[in-house]
């Protein structure tokens, strides 16, 4: 249980899921703590239903949302990405931030994952970690396979999407709450309410853990 994952949340701390194209609460966080459990939530490009999480470490201390909760697990991934999964679809537009596709999502996760997209699915974080030494190590790789497959290249701005790695468990999560991150006043609010630690972001949480 050593190392510190994160699954961030929508800005009511809830985890969505889509239902006929619509995007509902999946789980609260009052469930979550209730339970112990995080539950596979996202459906897209194809694959089974899942939870997509990241492993924080010397490389990887951003995240996809900018709140959410901060947990140990003893339950093994599923496999790791060394960035977002949506950087190996075939999706013309390719959005960074969430806030702008939040409300279109059964249309952003349409996509196919581009042909050979395995060979960027590890076991493990360390695995990715023998593989790339950075995550711009791991840019220029995917940027070569996107070529090698006709695919063009991503700009530099895209590459928000490669501060973070993608950890996915394909059944739910038992987990150890260790606390909840976020800039907006809701997160300290959630943090008292529920006894948890807060940090205004998980980089910040991994500082001052002198990790």
């Amino acid at each position: 249980m050593s190392y510190y994952f994160v699954k961030s949340f929508e800005e009511d701390f809830s985890t969505k899921t889509l239902v006929n194209k619509k995007k509902v609460t999946f789980q609260t966080l009052d469930s979550i703590l209730k339970t112990r459990t995080i539950k596979p939530n996202t459906k897209s490009f194809g694959q089974k239903r899942r939870l997509s999480t990241t492993i924080l470490n010397e490389n990887y201390t951003k995240t996809y949302r900018p709140q959410g909760i901060i947990f140990q697990t003893n339950v093994k991934p599923s496999y790791v990405l060394p960035f977002d999964l949506v950087l190996l679809s075939d999706a013309e537009k390719i959005v960074v931030h969430y806030y702008r596709i939040k409300n279109n999502l059964h249309l952003y996760y349409n996509h196919k994952l581009i042909d050979g997209y395995e060979e960027f699915v590890f076991k493990d974080i360390d695995e990715v970690m023998k593989k790339f030494d950075s995550p711009l190590a791991a840019w220029k790789a995917l940027n070569a396979f996107r070529i090698k497959n006709g695919k063009e290249s991503l700009p530099k701005p895209k590459f928000r999407l490669a501060e973070y790695n993608e950890v996915v468990f394909l059944k739910p999560v038992k987990i150890k709450p260790v606390a909840l991150f976020g800039y907006q006043k809701t997160a300290s609010e959630f943090a008292r309410k529920y006894n948890l630690p807060h940090f205004r972001s998980a980089k910040a949480f991994y500082q001052k853990m002198g990790m």
